[in-house]
């Protein structure tokens, strides 16, 4: 268990310290015939940036507000249009049924002639 830590240890130290060096030699030849050397060097380190990370969380955890939020009106309209259309097939259900009695009243009436 001990090997686990220290290696974790010792990889986060080495990905915190890495850095990224890039060297540039430039040369140049001046009016007189000399030639000029330069050399540039630019370093970046490769540690990972909390703020950024943090920001990043935040912006997602604000697009899923909005979007859980998007959801629960998308439900509520949802829900109230179910509702609608439910009263709407009970109606016609009743209406049909009527239809039906009022059929029935009268095939029994033709039977009793």
């Amino acid at each position: 268990m001990k090997k686990y830590f220290l290696t974790a240890a010792v990889f986060s130290l080495m990905l915190m310290s890495c850095k990224q060096s890039e060297t540039k030699v430039e040369t140049t030849e001046n009016p007189d015939g000399s030639i000029t050397t330069t050399t540039i060097e630019k370093e970046e380190t490769t540690a990972l940036d909390s703020a950024t990370i943090n920001a990043t969380v935040d912006k997602a955890k604000e697009k899923l507000n909005e979007a859980g939020e998007k959801i629960d009106e998308a439900a509520e309209q949802a829900g109230t249009q179910l509702k609608k259309a439910g009263e709407d097939v009970k109606d016609a259900a009743a209406k049909g049924a009527e239809k039906v009695e009022d059929g029935a009243e009268k095939v029994k009436e033709d039977l009793k002639k």
